[in-house]
Order: C-alpha cells, then structure tokens, then sequence
C-alpha cells in the first residue's frame, strides 16, 4: 500500500470526486474550487512518489486520464447548473476540452515514438561509438519526464479561469484560461516534433549493431564476464568489477538488461547490454576465449551455444547452501572455487560436476578484508549481527532474524563488559516474509532504543569535537562524489549515456579515494562504543567486518567471507539441528560458536573477542580458512588470472584442432568449408536457428 502520506492520498484522490460531483450539483463554485485543488495536489504527489497505488487506481478504471475527464465533466455540469446553459462560457468550455483531449493523441504518439526510437538495440560504456556512429543529443528531460501527467496538467489554466469566471460573473478570465490551455497544449506537441525528424533521429539498429561489431573487431576482447538478472541482483555482478579490471587480458562485461546496467558500479571495463537473444547471437565474440558467468539463469544459453571460447561458472559466493551445488553447473567446462571445500562441495553432492572440472582460484573479492588486531585497552569490543534473508522457501534454518535476531541482539546490548553491535541486514530482508520484515523492525527499534540509552550513560563519553570534524570531512566528501556523479537529470538517456559514457580515468581513480576517505571519516563521526543498524550500499559489508571484532550471521556466503578476517564467529543454528548435525551438513560452522535460537551460547564468542587467550577456535579457524579460501600466497587475484590465462590457452588449442582438421582429413575444400560450418559460430545464427537454441 506505500506509506501512510500515499495511502491518505489515495484516499483524498477517491473522495476528492464524489466532493466535486456533490459541489458541481448544488452548486457551490468554492465547494468545487477546493475539491479540484484536493484532488490535483493529492495526484501529483501520487505521481511524484511514484507510488504503487497509481498502478493500482489504473487497474479499476480510474487512470490518470480518466481522473481528468471526470474532473472536466463535473466543471461543465457545474456550469450547468449554475443556469448558464447559453454561456459562450459553457460552449468554450466544452470545446477546449475536446480540442485538449484531441491533442493527446499526437503528443502521447510523439513521446512513445521518441523513446522508441533513442532505445538502443544495445546501450554500452566504455565503449567509444561516438567515432562510429552520430548519436544526436536527447531531448530535454524535461519534455519527456512524466510527460503524460505534464501534458493534462495543462487543462489547470481553463478550469482556473473558468471557476473565476463563474464565481466573478465575467468570461474573460475564462477564456483567457481556455486559451493558455489549448495553445500550450499544441506547443507542446509542435516542440516534440524535431525529434522524429532529421538529424535528431538515432542511428537504426543495424548501424548500431555494426558500429558495435566494428568496435569488437579493434578491441579484441578475450575474457567475458556474462550475467543476467533482475535489478536487485546487480550486486552479484559488481563483486567482480575490480577483479576484471586486474586482468591480463582484455576483458568485457555483458549484461542482458537494461535495469542491471542502470545498477552498475563504476568500472573502467567495457561493458555491453544486449537485450535480445538474436543480437546477442549474431554479435562478433570471435576473439574470446574465456566466458565468466556470475549467474546460473536461462539466458546464459545463448552464450553458452558457442564452442569457440570456453565457460566458466565463477557464482557470486561461496557457502554451503544448496545454491552452491546446483545440478546446471555441469553444462559449463570448468566450475572455480574458492578452495577445497568447494570441490568437496560438488563431490559429496554428487550433480554431475567431475572433479577434474574444478579449479581452485580462491577469492580474489576478499583482498580488502584486514586480518585480526590487538585490541587497544579500553575500546569497546564491536560484534557486527549480519543475518541473511528468509529465502523463497520458508525453510526456518535460511535465517535466524524470525527466530533468534531478537535474542542475539537483546544479549549483545546486554552484555557486560559491554560491547557495540552493528546490526546490517541482507538488502532482501523481508521482501518474501512479511513475519521476516516485522522481526527486522523489531531488532532496529531495539539497537536505536540501545544506542539512546548508552548515550545518555556517563560511563561513556565521546570526543564530541572529534566526531564533529568527521561529520563535517563526511559532508565536504559526499559533496564530492555528488559532484562527481552528477544529478539524475544531468545523465541523459540510454542512447546519451552510450555514446559519452567513457569512463574518465582520472576521475574513475579519484571516486575509489573518495570512497576510501569516506568509509574512514564515517566510522569516526559517531562514539566507537555506539550501537548502529546500517542497512543501504555504503558503508559496504566487508567495511563493517574491518571495524568488527566479531561476526554473528547464518549460512551463507557472508560467513564464508568473513573467515578471511581470522576473527571469531558465531552461526545461529535456526533450524535447531543440533550442533553436530549442524557442523556436519555446513562446513563453514566447523570453526564458529554455534547458537541456538535462544542465544544461550554466545558468551563463548564474547570471551574469544575480549580474550585471546580464550579463544579456542584460533587454531580451527585459521584451518578452515585456507580449506575453504585456499592459501594466502600466491595471492587470490593472482592464481585467478592464472586459470583465465590457461583455459584461453585449452581453447586456442581447441580451436587450433578444428581449423586444422580439414586438411588433416586431405578431403575436398568446398567440403571442408561445409564441414566448418556445420560446427556453430558466433555469427550463424539465423532467426530460425534461434528458435531452435532456445526450443531445446
């Protein structure tokens, strides 16, 4: 239903109606003026909020055009009733608004026509196709934004004007509105058409295409990272952005919707987003020889197809859950781990996955984590509580926030000596389950109920001047990066961003700075002994095990991660398994506390953080940690670009065997060049084949 304000809104949109249906037939021109006035104020916020209620209203026949309409009837009864039925008025009236409604057709035309037209088949970055082709500017923002409501919005000066003509007696407001209404209206529409026409009209989707191939062909990419979702996954695509950027080879990123590209952090590799599966297909990918995919979905398949580069599943975590295993990972050639575990993993899990597919390359993802440090006297230890989501499934053992958050946290806020908690919970926290959501609000009221209360305790004291100057760095580098990243309405559209969206280098380096000033001065804006819920994208996950000293979480890659840090841990065992079950079916529990959903047990993890010497999981730990993430040295991002550098070199190989055995054969040329074709390239794919890749 959106918030408590949009849902008033909605209320005061439907009552707002009947309001003007009743003041239209007593009649009461005030009456009607502040019903309008509702009514209009209460839409537009709707509109501006863009509030999932306006979809709704739309659903019942209650549009946003139709809210006009009904609005301009009730004005002409009024006028009606008013006993001026032989008004030039009344007739001015009704044919301003059938001329206005006459011009919602070319405009609404025009505006879909455009936007049609600067959709690009693909929209790219880091890709230079302004030498290529001419991509002309796009319309102001303005003209196009919300160009609908715009467009009705203009009927505001006639139904003014008239409504003080009829309260005044007089028409020449009236018609003074009538005009501004329709002549607006048609200057709206003539504005709009330059961009159909001419020199403003986009290249058409085979030029793009070509220029795009064109720019393949110099570029001469080598290892792809491939991946496709929905936008609220784009985080599993941009774990991998620095890693590609390290690379030896020449790397690219494609990306199959639009909504993940919009989502997609700075990077300085290229990146391709082709919708269509054809376009895709028929793309020049002949120069790569390594496809990374971060994803198991659908759509890997039209990549998949080609046997000229080989394909690897890299996953976007690395955990014992059932994801981690999934049967699909048998189409690739070689599936990569993070260490052993994973390898044990597919094994013991039996999907079809063959050991000697299993490459070990760790995670190169975890080199900003910061190992353990000596706890300076009198700083307040911090445990950071990172549960994971409740999952598609309703299985009670995805997350311990329904069944044990509150006990975690109760304990931890509790506790003596005292220790800060961070509470950061996973982005999907409550989307499936609506008892999910309510324990997450249950814990954040806690945690700020907490942080209150240790304000106002004289035991700790803040250095008041401290804060107040990295609050004030905090400011002037927000300030920055706002600077730097520029306003939505600066950005252009999909075909603007895809001929200027060159990432500048310079500046490229001066954000990841930026960020990194950023991340320090906003642990030091606030008391190091504060409780804190911290939910959005900044400050990052990995930033908050570097503050920690301790982590409670469920299974999940967060866990696996966290290992790196060499710190104590604890895992809630939600599904109440019992402790040796639990370790025995996760293998990244093996060296953590294990809870139950009372939380009873995690003292231990508090004498571990306030004690090394009472930490008896030390030596256990740092096992786990190469088993799961393999050694230290050679360092992850190394051993990485290793296996891209030899599964390039198994793929040359390979095509090497098929060019070459034709002529081993001695058969006929015009035979070996059928032969070669019957093997499918990059660029064979008609439409008809296609229908037959995604058939099978």
């Amino acid at each position: 239903m959106g918030s408590a304000a949009e849902l008033a809104a909605a209320l005061l949109v439907m009552l707002g109606f009947p309001g003007l249906m009743l003041a239209a037939l007593v009649p009461n021109v005030y009456a009607f003026a502040a019903a309008a006035a509702v009514t209009y104020l209460a839409d537009h916020y709707l509109h501006r909020k863009g509030s999932y209620l306006i979809n709704r209203l739309s659903k019942v026949r209650a549009g946003l055009s139709i809210r006009f309409l009904i609005r301009q009837l009730l004005l002409v009864l009024l006028l009606v009733r008013l006993a001026i039925p032989g008004s030039l008025l009344l007739y001015g009236a009704i044919a301003c608004f059938i001329s206005f409604y006459g011009l919602q057709a070319p405009h609404g035309a025009l505006v879909t026509l455009i936007r049609n037209r600067r959709r690009m088949p693909v929209a790219t970055r880091n890709v230079d196709l302004r030498s290529r082709i001419r991509i002309p500017d796009a319309p102001p923002r303005g003209l196009l934004h919300r160009s609908a409501e715009k467009m009705l919005h203009l009927d505001l000066f006639a139904v003014a004007g008239i409504l003080v003509s009829a309260a005044l007696g007089s028409s020449a407001v009236g018609f003074t509105g009538i005009g501004l209404t329709v002549g607006l209206g048609c200057l709206y529409v003539a504005v709009l058409v330059p961009y159909v026409r001419g020199r403003k009209i986009p290249p058409k989707a085979d030029d793009v295409l070509a220029a795009v191939d064109d720019w393949l062909a110099a570029y001469r990419p080598e290892t792809v990272l491939y991946f496709s979702g929905s936008k609220d996954s784009a985080y599993q695509v941009n774990m991998w952005l620095e890693t590609m950027e390290q690379l030896h080879s020449r790397p690219l990123i494609i990306l199959r919707e639009r909504v993940i590209l919009s989502s997609l952090a700075p990077t300085t590799v290229p990146v391709i987003c082709v919708p269509g599966g054809v376009h895709l297909m028929n793309m020049d990918l002949s120069t790569v020889r390594v496809a990374l995919y971060a994803a198991n979905v659908g759509k890997n398949i039209h990549l998949l197809r080609v046997p000229t580069m080989k394909h690897v599943f890299i996953g976007h975590g690395d955990s014992d859950k059932l994801a981690s295993v999934n049967p699909y990972s048998k189409v690739y050639d070689e599936v990569w781990t993070a260490g052993r575990a994973g390898r044990d993993r597919y094994a013991i899990a039996d999907v079809g996955v063959r050991d000697e597919d299993i490459v070990e390359v760790g995670r190169p993802q975890l080199a900003p984590i910061r190992s353990r440090q000596d706890m300076p006297d009198g700083r307040v230890p911090t445990v950071l509580y990172a549960p994971t989501w409740e999952g598609w499934d309703g299985n009670p053992g995805n997350t311990s926030i329904v069944l044990a958050g509150e006990n975690i946290v109760n304990k931890l806020v509790t506790a003596d000596p005292p220790v800060r908690v961070l509470y950061k919970p996973h982005p999907f926290t409550g989307t499936v389950s609506a008892e999910a959501a309510a324990a997450h609000r249950r814990i954040t009221a806690l945690v700020e109920q907490a942080a209150a209360e240790r304000a106002a305790d004289p035991r700790f004291t803040a250095d008041t001047a401290a804060e107040d100057g990295a609050r004030a760095e905090l400011a002037r580098v927000e300030a920055r990066l706002a600077e730097l990243a520029g306003t939505g309405d600066d950005k252009g559209d999909e075909a603007e961003a895809t001929r200027d969206g060159i990432v500048d280098l310079a500046e490229h380096a001066e954000i990841a700075r930026l960020r990194a000033e950023w991340n320090d001065a906003y642990w030091r804006s606030f008391p190091a002994y504060e409780h804190r819920v911290i939910t959005g994208a900044e400050p990052r996950l990995y930033d908050c095990f570097n503050v920690s000293d301790a982590m409670v979480s469920d299974i999940s890659s967060v866990v696996s991660d966290f290992i790196a840090s060499g710190k104590p841990y604890a895992v809630t065992d939600s599904a109440e398994l019992g402790v040796e079950e639990f370790k025995r079916q996760n293998t990244a529990v093996r060296a953590a506390v294990i809870l139950s959903n009372g939380a009873e047990e995690l003292g231990g993890l508090l004498d571990a953080v306030r004690d090394p010497a009472a930490d008896l999981l030390a030596e256990a730990r740092a096992e786990l940690k190469e088993y799961l993430l393999g050694p230290d040295v050679p360092p992850s991002i190394d051993r990485f670009d290793a296996a891209v550098a030899d599964l390039a070199l198994k793929a040359g190989a390979r095509n090497l065997g098929q060019e070459s055995r034709p002529a081993a054969a001695s058969i006929d040329p015009a035979e070996a060049a059928e032969l070669t074709n019957a093997v499918p390239g990059q660029r064979a794919a008609s439409a008809g084949e296609t229908d037959g890749v995604n058939a099978g």
